[in-house]
């Protein structure tokens, strides 16, 4: 059966990170929480992803009947287009299909398609799964794969974050809509943060506690710092990852229960505002709230807040006005600092020669805060 020798390939094959099948099982229960029928009548794409392994594929297999899905399609990369090639295993599955080729396999990708009950066992799952080679190499660029994300209604899969904002352009080119793990950072970017202000895009329901675990690339576990790899579970933890969506789910709605300002100077559990007050910036009209506990129910004006807040975000209480880095952009810098001020600058910090760039960022009491996302308490429309 093609379950049971997925599962043996499966605990041998150590040469990407995979994503665990309850980490998936939770993100995708928030979405269908909210609405049941989100995947009903839906084809749902899996790209970037190795079938014969992969946790997606084997989650939404599994669940076809159940979500009402009217196909699935996996797509993998070419054993020869992988980054990691040495001790690369070919899977049983694969090797006793009638259609596998030797040569084949190392520069074309793969396709899996779930569509019905092919072995007439009277229920559609992994077992039904039927694949056969790509033209390509599986290259989600390619003309190909694009086809194959403009039949989909959903794509869903933890692209490499190498090419994640190449891989979100390419998703929002064709207006999908999309479930996609990636790392926190890419809130920052230019081609990301603009989407999540103008609410295109939001984070999804979340990893448990913050907290990623994957199943590492390589063998090789001396490349990981010490408390990163865990040699029982054989697990890789990633404090810095999230997921984004288009889905709605109903976190995001759920509003922050949040002190007053006074309350927080008398009572925050941080030293940086009990009994001190909140920070003005120097170079733009808002308070600095350095932790997203501290935003203060009763403040109407303009506040900086860590990009920790976005998993947190309810459009309905706040509005998301810019972001530090880029106060140009949104017209919300009040000051310019020259290069004598910021070289003059450097030179009171550090002693010496150099420019302390306090352009590029919020800056309290003359020295640059960590980077921050600006935002402002939604005003009801009652």
């Amino acid at each position: 059966m093609a379950n049971k020798k997925l599962t043996e390939a499966k605990n041998t094959k150590n040469d990407e990170f995979y994503t665990q099948y309850e980490d998936i099982q939770r993100e995708i229960n928030a979405y269908l929480e909210y609405t049941p029928d989100v995947f009903k009548g839906k084809t749902v794409l899996l790209p970037c992803d190795d079938p014969e392994w992969s946790n997606f594929t084997r989650f939404f297999a599994q669940n076809f009947e159940n979500f009402g899905l009217k196909k699935l399609i996996s797509t993998s990369y070419a054993i020869e287009s992988k980054s990691i090639k040495e001790g690369y295993q070919l899977t049983i599955f694969e090797m006793e299909s009638p259609q596998f080729d030797e040569d084949k396999t190392k520069t074309h990708g793969k396709i899996f398609t779930l569509t019905r009950d092919s072995n007439k066992s009277g229920v559609i799952d992994i077992d039904d799964l039927e694949w056969t080679y790509l033209e390509g190499d599986g290259d989600f660029r390619s003309d190909e794969v694009k086809a194959l994300r403009d039949e989909a209604d959903i794509i869903i899969t933890n692209p490499p974050f190498s090419l994640f904002r190449e891989f979100l352009a390419w998703i929002m080119e064709a207006d999908k809509e999309f479930v996609i793990i990636g790392n926190m950072n890419a809130i920052t970017y230019k081609e990301v943060f603009p989407l999540l202000m103008n609410n295109k895009v939001w984070l999804g329901n979340g990893f448990n506690a913050g907290n990623a675990y994957f199943r590492p690339a390589s063998a090789n576990t001396s490349e990981y710092a010490n408390g990163v790899y865990d040699d029982k579970t054989g697990l890789v933890k990633f404090r810095n990852c999230c997921w984004f969506t288009n889905l709605d789910h109903g976190r995001r709605h759920q509003p922050l229960s949040l002190m007053t300002m006074d309350d927080n100077i008398k009572f925050s559990k941080h030293k940086e505002i009990k009994n001190s007050g909140y920070n003005r910036y120097d170079n733009y009209d808002a308070i600095e709230v350095p932790f997203t506990d501290g935003i203060p129910s009763d403040y109407n004006g303009i506040m900086g807040v860590p990009i920790s807040f976005l998993p947190k975000y309810c459009p309905e209480q706040f509005e998301i006005l810019g972001m530090c880095e880029n106060l140009d952009l949104y017209g919300l810098k009040t000051r310019v600092y020259t290069t004598q001020e910021c070289q003059e600058r450097y030179f009171e910090i550090f002693g010496k020669k150099g420019t302390y760039d306090l352009n590029a960022s919020g800056v309290v009491n003359g020295y640059k805060v960590y980077q921050r996302i600006l935002i402002r308490k939604k005003v009801s429309d009652k």
